[in-house]
């Protein structure tokens, strides 16, 4: 099986940085997509960022500029980078990947537990 484990959320004061790291483990064979989502109080999950496997990016418009997601192929590790954080940025962060694994046909969809990062005024 295959499992994402999520580090880094905390509590940071508005204007600040905090860096999350996502690892993949298991029996994987290879990763194509890797992603940042986050799901606010009373709110739907909504995409932050995604990374290709070839480092090819996209960014929800509410956190260009100041987010900076990144992959390491070699570890299985995606990054979310987020520098001016806003109190609205607080949330569950969920850690996403696309993922084949050995003696599998096609991808599968995988999941973090999620950290949770609060923006504080």
């Amino acid at each position: 099986q295959v499992q994402l484990v999520e580090s880094g959320g905390g509590l940071v004061q508005a204007g600040g940085s905090l860096r999350l790291s996502c690892a993949a483990s298991g029996s994987i064979f290879r990763i194509n997509v890797m992603g940042w989502y986050r799901q606010a109080p009373g709110k739907q999950r909504e995409l932050v960022a995604v990374i290709t496997s070839g480092g090819n990016t996209n960014y929800a418009d509410s956190v260009k500029g100041r987010f900076t997601i990144s992959r390491d192929n070699a570890k299985n590790t995606v990054y979310l980078q987020m520098n001016s954080l806003k109190p609205e940025d607080t949330a569950v962060y969920y850690c996403n990947a696309i993922i084949s694994t050995y003696g599998s046909v096609g991808w599968s969809d995988y999941w973090g537990q999620g950290t949770q990062v609060t923006v504080s005024s």
